[in-house]
């Protein structure tokens, strides 16, 4: 790694003039190296990748952006993102991590995150964007129906489908896509700013017990989505559910429409590790599809 290169093009890229004293790999992440930058200055978080991950950085660190405009709920502040030393970088906060935090704070957090709405009363975002390395196509849309229909689960349909998953799959979601009214014939979500990515693994606490949120893919949705993929692969407690629905109320609708919105994560684990994934998405649909056919 330059350093010296890095920490010039940081600069370069609006970001601190930094004193690197010394550079300790992170672990943890699956697709990007990840560094704690001890400078004179402070510290600081470093992701590093090929110059071909610069999208990806750009898209994380817009979103991070956004969120932490809102003061609800804690996340790494971006400060410069661009290439140097042969590398594509996103610099942010450093927030020391504890063991546990409060989960009722989490959940009244999240949920006024979610109370904020698009400016322009549209479901969508302002760009393209990557949930893991895959890449998520947005946009804007008034019809929130249409938009998770086509920007959501026909893309992945197309991924998994290009990548094996089976003609029996991507039909049953199409017919699934064509019955995504029935889901929503009471209830009229609103465009809340979303996590968009939000498993146990990007969320935890700082060493105070504040919680916190990293590694976005977010844009403007239902709120439920968020909160259907908390109950994917677990990693929230009770009091995280108890405490946002006082602020948040989820519709009684919510327990059916949970495997709607997860289902697009299954196609896109489907689409990332293969596997067993495109099993469970047809089983999800199956399921779907008995509910309103």
């Amino acid at each position: 790694m330059d350093w010296n290169a890095l920490v010039q093009a940081i600069e370069a890229a609006g970001g601190p003039a930094l004193t690197l004293i010394s550079a300790h790999p992170v672990g943890g992440g699956d697709i990007h190296e990840a560094w704690r930058l001890h400078c004179e200055e402070g510290d600081y978080f470093l992701k590093t990748n090929r110059p071909a991950s610069l999208p990806m950085f750009r898209s994380e660190a817009h979103a991070l952006a956004v969120i932490y405009a809102t003061h609800t709920i804690r996340c790494p502040k971006p400060y410069a993102v661009g290439e140097g030393g042969g590398k594509a970088f996103l610099l942010m906060e450093y927030l020391p991590l504890g063991a546990r935090g409060n989960e009722r704070d989490r959940g009244r957090a999240l949920a006024l995150m979610h109370h904020h709405l698009s400016d322009n009363g549209c479901f969508g975002w302002d760009e393209d964007n990557y949930i893991g390395h895959t890449l998520q196509p947005n946009g804007w849309d008034t019809d929130w129906v249409h938009f998770y229909g086509e920007k959501r689960l026909r893309h992945q349909l197309k991924l998994a489908q290009a990548a094996g998953g089976g003609p029996r799959l991507f039909e049953k979601g199409e017919k699934l896509i064509e019955a995504q009214p029935a889901f929503f014939s009471t209830y009229t979500p609103k465009p809340s700013l979303l996590h968009g990515d939000l498993w146990g693994g990007n969320s935890a606490f700082t060493e105070d017990g504040e919680p916190v949120i990293y590694d976005p893919a977010s844009y403007y949705g239902d709120h439920e989505a968020d909160i259907a993929m908390t109950e994917l692969f677990g990693g929230f407690g009770r009091d995280f559910y108890a405490a946002y629905r006082e602020v948040f109320p989820l519709d009684e609708g919510y327990r059916v429409r949970r495997e709607l919105y997860n289902l697009y994560h299954l196609l896109n684990h489907f689409n990332l590790f293969g596997g067993g994934y495109a099993r469970s998405a047809e089983r999800t649909i199956d399921a779907l599809l008995a509910e309103v056919l």
